[in-house]
Protein backbone atom coordinates (compact mmCIF):
# COMPACT_ATOMS: atom_id res chain seq x y z
CA UNK A 1 0.00 0.00 0.00
CA UNK A 2 2.54 2.48 0.76
CA UNK A 3 4.60 1.60 -1.92
CA UNK A 4 2.02 2.06 -4.34
CA UNK A 5 1.39 5.63 -2.33
CA UNK A 6 4.92 6.64 -2.79
CA UNK A 7 4.45 5.75 -7.29
CA UNK A 8 1.55 7.96 -7.40
CA UNK A 9 3.67 10.59 -5.90
CA UNK A 10 6.40 10.25 -7.77
CA UNK A 11 4.46 9.74 -10.59
CA UNK A 12 2.27 13.14 -9.46
CA UNK A 13 5.64 15.03 -9.29
CA UNK A 14 7.17 13.81 -12.36
CA UNK A 15 3.59 14.82 -14.61
CA UNK A 16 4.24 18.58 -12.53
CA UNK A 17 7.98 18.74 -13.65
CA UNK A 18 7.12 17.73 -17.09
CA UNK A 19 4.05 20.15 -17.18
CA UNK A 20 6.61 22.78 -16.56
CA UNK A 21 9.17 22.53 -18.66
CA UNK A 22 6.92 21.85 -21.27
CA UNK A 23 4.56 25.19 -20.50
CA UNK A 24 8.22 27.21 -20.29
CA UNK A 25 9.26 25.44 -23.57
CA UNK A 26 5.93 26.60 -24.77
CA UNK A 27 6.50 30.29 -23.62
CA UNK A 28 9.94 30.32 -25.23
CA UNK A 29 8.28 29.04 -28.84
CA UNK A 30 5.57 31.61 -28.52
CA UNK A 31 8.39 34.30 -28.19
CA UNK A 32 10.53 33.21 -30.82
CA UNK A 33 7.38 33.03 -32.58
CA UNK A 34 6.15 36.40 -31.89
CA UNK A 35 4.16 37.96 -33.05
CA UNK A 36 2.17 35.86 -35.59
CA UNK A 37 -0.28 38.42 -36.23
CA UNK A 38 -1.06 42.06 -36.41
CA UNK A 39 -0.31 44.00 -32.87
CA UNK A 40 -2.07 46.80 -31.80
CA UNK A 41 -0.50 50.01 -29.85
CA UNK A 42 -2.97 52.08 -28.08
CA UNK A 43 -2.53 55.45 -27.71
CA UNK A 44 -4.35 57.54 -25.02
CA UNK A 45 -4.33 60.96 -26.99
CA UNK A 46 -5.31 62.62 -30.27
CA UNK A 47 -3.32 61.90 -33.73
CA UNK A 48 -0.06 64.18 -33.86
CA UNK A 49 0.84 64.49 -29.97
CA UNK A 50 4.08 63.30 -28.64
CA UNK A 51 2.44 59.66 -27.55
CA UNK A 52 1.30 59.45 -31.27
CA UNK A 53 4.53 60.26 -32.82
CA UNK A 54 6.64 58.14 -30.76
CA UNK A 55 4.09 55.04 -31.13
CA UNK A 56 4.07 55.51 -34.46
CA UNK A 57 8.21 55.68 -35.30
CA UNK A 58 8.14 52.52 -33.38
CA UNK A 59 5.21 50.80 -34.98
CA UNK A 60 7.07 51.63 -38.51
CA UNK A 61 10.01 49.89 -36.90
CA UNK A 62 8.78 47.02 -35.33
CA UNK A 63 6.59 45.74 -38.58
CA UNK A 64 10.31 45.54 -40.74
CA UNK A 65 12.18 43.83 -38.62
CA UNK A 66 9.58 41.62 -36.81
CA UNK A 67 7.78 41.08 -40.51
CA UNK A 68 4.14 41.73 -38.97
CA UNK A 69 1.56 44.79 -39.21
CA UNK A 70 2.15 47.08 -35.61
CA UNK A 71 -0.34 49.55 -36.04
CA UNK A 72 -1.56 52.52 -33.73
CA UNK A 73 -5.52 53.33 -32.32
CA UNK A 74 -5.47 56.44 -30.83
CA UNK A 75 -8.29 56.41 -28.10
CA UNK A 76 -8.13 59.98 -26.27
CA UNK A 77 -10.51 61.04 -23.64
CA UNK A 78 -10.22 62.24 -19.74
CA UNK A 79 -6.76 62.97 -19.95
CA UNK A 80 -6.00 59.45 -20.93
CA UNK A 81 -7.90 57.29 -18.68
CA UNK A 82 -10.41 55.89 -21.59
CA UNK A 83 -7.38 54.77 -23.81
CA UNK A 84 -6.22 53.62 -20.26
CA UNK A 85 -9.06 51.39 -19.46
CA UNK A 86 -8.87 49.92 -22.91
CA UNK A 87 -5.88 48.60 -22.63
CA UNK A 88 -5.81 47.27 -19.16
CA UNK A 89 -9.03 45.03 -20.74
CA UNK A 90 -6.89 43.31 -23.22
CA UNK A 91 -5.53 40.04 -23.32
CA UNK A 92 -2.15 39.82 -22.00
CA UNK A 93 -0.64 37.83 -24.62
CA UNK A 94 1.46 40.27 -26.64
CA UNK A 95 -0.61 42.09 -29.27
CA UNK A 96 -1.89 44.80 -27.36
CA UNK A 97 0.44 47.42 -26.58
CA UNK A 98 -0.08 50.67 -24.75
CA UNK A 99 2.28 54.01 -25.38
CA UNK A 100 1.29 56.38 -22.16
CA UNK A 101 2.85 60.12 -21.31
CA UNK A 102 3.21 60.67 -17.67
CA UNK A 103 -0.39 61.12 -16.64
CA UNK A 104 -0.11 57.03 -16.12
CA UNK A 105 1.44 58.41 -13.10
CA UNK A 106 -0.16 61.42 -12.67
CA UNK A 107 -3.97 60.31 -12.78
CA UNK A 108 -4.24 58.42 -9.96
CA UNK A 109 -3.67 61.10 -7.48
CA UNK A 110 -5.64 63.52 -9.47
CA UNK A 111 -8.91 61.89 -10.39
CA UNK A 112 -10.64 60.60 -7.60
CA UNK A 113 -11.13 57.03 -10.02
CA UNK A 114 -8.69 55.59 -12.78
CA UNK A 115 -10.09 52.45 -14.99
CA UNK A 116 -6.93 50.78 -13.88
CA UNK A 117 -4.65 50.25 -11.33
CA UNK A 118 -1.21 51.61 -12.26
CA UNK A 119 0.90 48.44 -10.09
CA UNK A 120 -1.56 45.43 -10.82
CA UNK A 121 -2.63 46.10 -14.21
CA UNK A 122 0.54 46.55 -16.62
CA UNK A 123 4.01 45.54 -16.40
CA UNK A 124 6.62 48.04 -17.57
CA UNK A 125 8.71 47.35 -20.72
CA UNK A 126 10.64 50.81 -21.26
CA UNK A 127 10.79 54.12 -21.49
CA UNK A 128 11.44 54.94 -25.10
CA UNK A 129 12.39 58.78 -24.96
CA UNK A 130 11.08 61.96 -22.75
CA UNK A 131 10.38 65.11 -23.79
CA UNK A 132 10.53 68.64 -21.81
CA UNK A 133 7.10 70.83 -21.44
CA UNK A 134 7.10 74.22 -23.27
CA UNK A 135 5.55 77.43 -22.43
CA UNK A 136 4.19 78.39 -26.47
CA UNK A 137 2.72 81.35 -27.04
CA UNK A 138 0.19 82.97 -30.11
CA UNK A 139 2.61 85.84 -31.56
CA UNK A 140 -0.30 88.48 -31.13
CA UNK A 141 0.12 88.18 -27.20
CA UNK A 142 1.82 91.24 -26.34
CA UNK A 143 4.94 89.67 -24.48
CA UNK A 144 8.18 87.74 -25.73
CA UNK A 145 9.13 86.32 -22.60
CA UNK A 146 7.66 84.13 -19.65
CA UNK A 147 8.18 87.18 -17.36
CA UNK A 148 6.17 89.47 -19.60
CA UNK A 149 3.62 86.87 -19.34
CA UNK A 150 3.73 86.63 -15.59
CA UNK A 151 3.25 90.59 -15.67
CA UNK A 152 0.54 90.30 -18.24
CA UNK A 153 -1.69 87.78 -16.31
CA UNK A 154 -1.25 89.57 -13.14
CA UNK A 155 -2.27 92.99 -14.74
CA UNK A 156 -5.57 91.38 -15.87
CA UNK A 157 -7.47 89.01 -13.19
CA UNK A 158 -9.48 86.39 -15.22
CA UNK A 159 -9.00 87.52 -18.80
CA UNK A 160 -6.43 84.99 -20.17
CA UNK A 161 -6.66 81.27 -20.88
CA UNK A 162 -3.78 78.48 -21.11
CA UNK A 163 -4.62 75.28 -22.95
CA UNK A 164 -3.11 72.12 -22.13
CA UNK A 165 -2.52 68.43 -23.15
CA UNK A 166 -5.07 68.10 -21.26
CA UNK A 167 -6.12 66.80 -17.24
CA UNK A 168 -3.54 64.89 -15.50
CA UNK A 169 -0.73 65.37 -17.63
CA UNK A 170 2.54 67.39 -16.54
CA UNK A 171 1.67 70.42 -19.19
CA UNK A 172 -1.24 71.01 -17.36
CA UNK A 173 0.67 70.54 -14.15
CA UNK A 174 3.07 72.45 -14.70
CA UNK A 175 0.61 75.59 -16.40
CA UNK A 176 -0.68 74.90 -12.59
CA UNK A 177 2.49 75.78 -11.24
CA UNK A 178 3.09 78.52 -13.25
CA UNK A 179 -0.74 79.76 -12.29
CA UNK A 180 0.92 79.97 -8.46
CA UNK A 181 4.17 81.01 -8.94
CA UNK A 182 3.03 84.20 -10.64
CA UNK A 183 -0.24 84.61 -8.10
CA UNK A 184 -2.33 85.54 -11.42
CA UNK A 185 -6.13 84.64 -12.35
CA UNK A 186 -6.31 81.79 -15.47
CA UNK A 187 -8.51 79.96 -16.84
CA UNK A 188 -7.48 76.17 -17.47
CA UNK A 189 -8.72 74.95 -20.92
CA UNK A 190 -7.82 70.96 -21.17
CA UNK A 191 -7.45 69.41 -24.55
CA UNK A 192 -7.05 65.53 -25.47
CA UNK A 193 -3.16 66.09 -26.24
CA UNK A 194 -1.03 68.49 -26.74
CA UNK A 195 -1.47 68.56 -30.72
CA UNK A 196 -5.16 69.76 -30.35
CA UNK A 197 -3.90 72.35 -27.73
CA UNK A 198 -1.16 73.70 -30.05
CA UNK A 199 -3.94 74.02 -32.68
CA UNK A 200 -5.69 76.40 -30.83
CA UNK A 201 -3.16 78.06 -29.54
CA UNK A 202 -2.18 78.55 -33.33
CA UNK A 203 -5.68 79.65 -33.87
CA UNK A 204 -5.50 82.32 -30.90
CA UNK A 205 -8.73 80.82 -29.86
CA UNK A 206 -6.55 80.05 -26.44
CA UNK A 207 -3.18 82.56 -26.28
CA UNK A 208 -0.65 80.50 -24.70
CA UNK A 209 -0.30 77.16 -23.55
CA UNK A 210 1.91 74.39 -21.67
CA UNK A 211 2.33 71.52 -24.00
CA UNK A 212 4.98 68.97 -25.10
CA UNK A 213 8.14 70.01 -26.70
CA UNK A 214 8.07 67.86 -29.61
CA UNK A 215 4.88 68.86 -31.58
CA UNK A 216 5.59 72.52 -31.14
CA UNK A 217 9.06 72.04 -32.38
CA UNK A 218 8.15 72.88 -36.06
CA UNK A 219 5.96 75.68 -35.18
CA UNK A 220 8.06 77.54 -33.03
CA UNK A 221 10.45 77.55 -36.02
CA UNK A 222 8.13 78.67 -38.94
CA UNK A 223 7.64 81.67 -36.58
CA UNK A 224 3.83 80.66 -36.13
CA UNK A 225 4.12 80.35 -32.53
CA UNK A 226 6.59 82.28 -29.88
CA UNK A 227 8.18 80.18 -27.59
CA UNK A 228 8.87 81.48 -24.23
CA UNK A 229 10.18 78.60 -22.42
CA UNK A 230 10.90 74.71 -22.47
CA UNK A 231 10.92 73.52 -18.80
CA UNK A 232 14.34 71.65 -18.86
CA UNK A 233 17.30 71.74 -16.98
CA UNK A 234 19.25 72.46 -19.94
CA UNK A 235 18.22 74.08 -23.00
CA UNK A 236 16.83 71.79 -25.90
CA UNK A 237 18.78 71.57 -28.92
CA UNK A 238 15.23 71.18 -30.87
CA UNK A 239 15.41 75.06 -29.93
CA UNK A 240 18.16 77.00 -28.78
CA UNK A 241 17.73 79.93 -28.65
CA UNK A 242 14.24 79.40 -26.19
CA UNK A 243 15.45 80.18 -22.89
CA UNK A 244 15.05 77.36 -20.04
CA UNK A 245 12.93 77.89 -17.60
CA UNK A 246 14.76 79.14 -14.86
CA UNK A 247 16.58 81.47 -17.28
CA UNK A 248 13.24 82.62 -17.64
CA UNK A 249 13.11 83.87 -14.24
CA UNK A 250 11.46 80.36 -12.72
CA UNK A 251 13.41 77.96 -11.35
CA UNK A 252 12.11 74.90 -9.77
CA UNK A 253 9.60 74.53 -12.54
CA UNK A 254 11.18 72.02 -14.68
CA UNK A 255 8.89 69.33 -16.26
CA UNK A 256 9.21 66.67 -18.35
CA UNK A 257 6.43 64.16 -20.35
CA UNK A 258 7.66 60.66 -20.65
CA UNK A 259 6.69 58.38 -23.46
CA UNK A 260 6.46 54.86 -21.95
CA UNK A 261 5.73 51.56 -23.56
CA UNK A 262 3.52 48.73 -20.97
CA UNK A 263 1.78 45.83 -21.75
CA UNK A 264 -1.53 44.25 -19.60
CA UNK A 265 -0.10 42.48 -16.36
CA UNK A 266 0.50 38.63 -16.90
CA UNK A 267 2.04 39.62 -20.51
CA UNK A 268 4.71 36.61 -20.84
CA UNK A 269 8.31 38.08 -19.88
CA UNK A 270 9.83 36.44 -22.54
CA UNK A 271 7.57 38.77 -24.72
CA UNK A 272 7.96 41.78 -22.59
CA UNK A 273 11.77 40.89 -22.67
CA UNK A 274 11.60 40.71 -26.64
CA UNK A 275 10.18 44.45 -26.85
CA UNK A 276 12.69 46.08 -24.59
CA UNK A 277 15.38 44.52 -26.58
CA UNK A 278 13.25 45.53 -30.29
CA UNK A 279 12.75 49.36 -28.65
CA UNK A 280 16.68 49.40 -27.35
CA UNK A 281 17.52 48.31 -31.05
CA UNK A 282 15.32 51.15 -32.77
CA UNK A 283 16.05 54.33 -30.63
CA UNK A 284 20.04 53.49 -31.10
CA UNK A 285 19.18 53.46 -35.13
CA UNK A 286 21.14 56.68 -36.58
CA UNK A 287 17.96 57.60 -38.58
CA UNK A 288 15.66 57.33 -35.24
CA UNK A 289 18.06 59.12 -33.03
CA UNK A 290 18.39 61.84 -35.32
CA UNK A 291 14.36 62.20 -35.88
CA UNK A 292 14.19 61.99 -32.26
CA UNK A 293 16.80 64.60 -31.56
CA UNK A 294 15.76 66.96 -33.97
CA UNK A 295 11.99 67.08 -32.68
CA UNK A 296 12.81 67.73 -28.80
CA UNK A 297 12.57 64.20 -28.37
CA UNK A 298 15.99 62.14 -25.55
CA UNK A 299 16.47 58.58 -26.44
CA UNK A 300 16.58 56.17 -23.35
CA UNK A 301 15.32 52.69 -23.76
CA UNK A 302 16.12 51.80 -20.25
CA UNK A 303 15.35 48.37 -19.15
CA UNK A 304 11.29 46.85 -17.47
CA UNK A 305 13.13 47.37 -13.81
CA UNK A 306 14.56 50.80 -14.56
CA UNK A 307 11.46 51.77 -15.83
CA UNK A 308 9.62 50.64 -13.03
CA UNK A 309 11.82 52.44 -10.54
CA UNK A 310 10.88 56.01 -12.30
CA UNK A 311 7.19 55.37 -12.50
CA UNK A 312 7.47 54.56 -8.57
CA UNK A 313 9.70 57.76 -8.43
CA UNK A 314 7.69 60.22 -10.59
CA UNK A 315 4.12 59.01 -9.25
CA UNK A 316 5.48 60.14 -5.74
CA UNK A 317 6.53 63.46 -7.19
CA UNK A 318 3.63 64.42 -9.01
CA UNK A 319 1.42 63.55 -6.27
CA UNK A 320 3.28 65.22 -3.49
CA UNK A 321 2.47 68.43 -6.09
CA UNK A 322 -0.62 67.24 -6.58
CA UNK A 323 -1.57 67.18 -3.04
CA UNK A 324 0.61 70.16 -1.95
CA UNK A 325 -1.65 72.66 -4.44
CA UNK A 326 -5.06 70.84 -3.82
CA UNK A 327 -5.53 69.95 -7.06
CA UNK A 328 -8.40 67.61 -8.17
CA UNK A 329 -10.12 66.86 -11.53
CA UNK A 330 -13.93 66.22 -11.89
Amino acid sequence: MKANRVRELLAGALLVVACTVLSGGARAQDANSYPSRPVRIIVPFAPGGPADIVARLLAQKLGEHLGKQFYVENQPGAGGNLGMGAAARANPDGYTLVIVSSSYMVNPSLYPKVPYDPTRDFLPVTLPAYAPNALIANPSLPVTNAKGLADLVKANPGKYSFASAGMGTTPYLSGELFKLSVGGDLVHVPFNGSSPAIQSTLGGHTPFAFVVLAPAVPHVREGKLRGLAVLSAQRSPALPDVPTIAEAGFPGQEADTLMGLLVPARTPKAIVDRLHQEVKRIVALPEIKERLDAIGFVPVANTPDEFAAIIKEESTRWANIIRAANLKAE
